[in-house]
């Protein structure tokens, strides 16, 4: 492929408009849209264009041109989008830019680093089969072309009042929705995030609309997925979530930026009703016991709930203060068989574990374990096994961590008792890991608990692990590094015990990472970066 090739196809105004929060042209997008084309110009008849054949294709390459070209529109106009993303990665790491050199670094201007890392960050969002190398000598030629470009512009550019207004918000506001609408807008229809969050959000609506194609209530779980993706979401930038990034662009000076930081994580699932007053509606999360209080200013529907015990299905949200409202809802008679079903699901009462992380008990029930894991393991937080002896070890771990506690059989019936009161009904369960891979590991997480790790012990040249192969280990690491089921704990205990020893970080690619490994590790695992307790308190506290 020539880069004549990439020529064929014109970015368009619906083109340029993919990546804003408004679906109408206003009278300086033309203005932009003339310097998309111009963009797309540099990149694709630049003598190395031939590279990103590999990576994109037409149709992303006329994306990746109004994504820089964005980038400037924001610069010129000032919505803070670009500026916010430089002030924590510098608060984060004292630099404002991985990878590349910043002698010459100009904040709240256009540089050449800036559009160097972006063309490396929508390459490695829009696929991930390969990590395109940041220090690619197309991309620092390409960005220091676009840069001329913007800097001849950057005189006469215009503003973009409009767009500027998308982003920001009433300081004395109170509905929990207007600032839901404010973080879903951040998340979902911004330049910066446009190959992040708003892809992902389009293939989860795609696999909405193919297996529910004939469902009537296709757009009620549309609104429901996105409502879910916008509080579990982090960016490939910095791992954030929406919220932080709506209170580092409102700024720290304004009144709502705590309350941004403060909105809770989202609880999905199955309440019975208890009651309401004149001001809220009483729940119970069926699962973990817990009880809470959902304001009436949230909820129309109140009326509709007159039986005590009816069941229903929602999702609550913490701000300012109060539970709302959020997502979908709908409502059915108690079921004493859901209640036992709901109350043995583990995955059901971890959605409300965020409610205890601070809470002493967990941090002693860790401190207790990994002694216990530690004990057991040869004083080693790390054991290499065959796949099929996996769970064996895992239960005979367990039963260790049991006995360590000294529990009387009195102590024993009473704990019994209490879980069974509660309706908790313990499952036996088999997982053949061998289906998977051949050899594993298990590792006891001091952040978490013990994790499970398959396909990647070729990263450990340990004397405990006789599963290492020289000729797999590469491939092992960069499998480590990139796959979100791995814990970020997991990959520092290999840094910290097997560096030396890898030639990935010795004189590989690897080495040259290593500089910016956090900022990476926050871009390949997002999701997962934040290690959380896999721990659930049970109980009837209100919150």
């Amino acid at each position: 492929m020539t880069p004549s090739s990439f020529m064929n196809k014109r970015i368009y105004i619906q083109d340029w408009l993919e990546l804003k929060p408004y679906a109408k042209p206003t009278a300086v997008d033309d203005y932009y849209l003339k310097l998309s084309n111009d963009v797309q110009k540099v990149i694709t008849t630049d003598k190395k264009a031939f590279a990103l054949q590999m990576f994109l294709d037409k149709e992303q390459i006329n994306l990746l041109s109004c994504f820089l070209t964005s980038y400037f529109e924001d610069l010129i106009s000032g919505t803070n989008i670009w500026n916010s993303f430089v002030r924590m990665r510098h608060r984060l790491y004292g630099k404002q830019l991985p990878f590349y050199d910043l002698d010459e670094y100009y904040e709240e201007e256009i540089n050449a680093q800036d559009i160097s890392f972006l063309i490396c960050y929508f390459i490695n969002s829009v696929q991930e089969e390969k990590f395109y190398s940041p220090f690619s000598t197309f991309i620092t030629e390409a960005a220091e072309k676009i840069y001329k470009l913007f800097d001849k512009e950057w005189e006469y550019a215009p503003e973009n009042e409009y767009l500027k207004t998308f982003y920001q918000i009433d300081p004395q506001e109170k509905e929990y929705y207007v600032a839901r609408k404010l973080i879903d807008r951040v998340l979902f229809d911004t330049y910066l995030f446009y190959p992040d969050t708003s892809l992902r959000l389009q293939e989860q609506i795609s696999e909405i609309f193919e297996n529910k194609e004939n469902d009537d209530d296709v757009m009620m779980y549309i609104h429901n997925s996105r409502d879910g993706m916008m509080f579990r979401a982090h960016t490939r930038l910095l791992a954030l979530k929406g919220q932080v990034w709506v209170a580092e662009i409102l700024g720290s000076n304004h009144p709502l930026h705590q309350d941004f930081l403060d909105i809770s994580n989202k609880i999905l699932g199955l309440f019975l009703y208890k009651g309401q007053d004149e001001n809220n509606i009483f729940i119970e999360h069926i699962a973990s016991g817990k009880k809470f209080n959902l304001t009436k200013r949230s909820f129309e529907r109140s009326h509709v709930l007159t039986e005590v015990d009816t069941i229903l299905f929602l999702g609550i949200v913490r701000w300012q203060g109060e539970w709302w409202f959020s997502g979908t809802f709908f409502k059915q008679p108690f079921n004493p068989d859901t209640i036992l079903k709901e109350k043995s699901s583990m995955e059901s009462r971890a959605v409300v574990n965020f409610l205890d992380y601070q809470n002493p008990e967990i941090d002693e029930i860790l401190r207790k374990q990994i002694l216990a894991f530690k004990n057991y393991n040869n004083d080693s937080l790390i054991a290499f096994l065959p796949s099929e002896k996996i769970e064996e070890f895992y239960k005979g771990y367990m039963e260790f961590y049991n006995e360590t506690l000294n529990l009387s059989e009195k102590e024993v019936r009473k704990v019994k008792q209490r879980l069974k009161n509660d309706g908790f009904i313990a499952k036996e369960t088999h997982k053949d890991f061998s289906e998977i891979a051949e050899t594993g590991l298990v590792f006891f997480n001091p952040k978490s608990g013990v994790e499970i790790g398959l396909g990647v012990n070729s990263a450990f040249p340990l004397p405990s692990n006789p599963y290492f192969k020289e000729e797999d280990s590469e491939d092992d690491v960069m499998y480590l590094l990139m796959h979100e089921s791995f814990s970020k704990e997991l990959v520092l205990y290999c840094i910290e015990h097997c560096k030396s020893r890898l030639s990935f970080f010795a004189d590989g690619v690897g080495k040259r990472y290593l500089e910016d490994f956090d900022f990476l590790l926050r871009f390949w695992k997002k999701g997962s970066y934040h290690t959380v307790p896999s721990i659930t308190l049970v109980g009837k506290d209100k919150a």
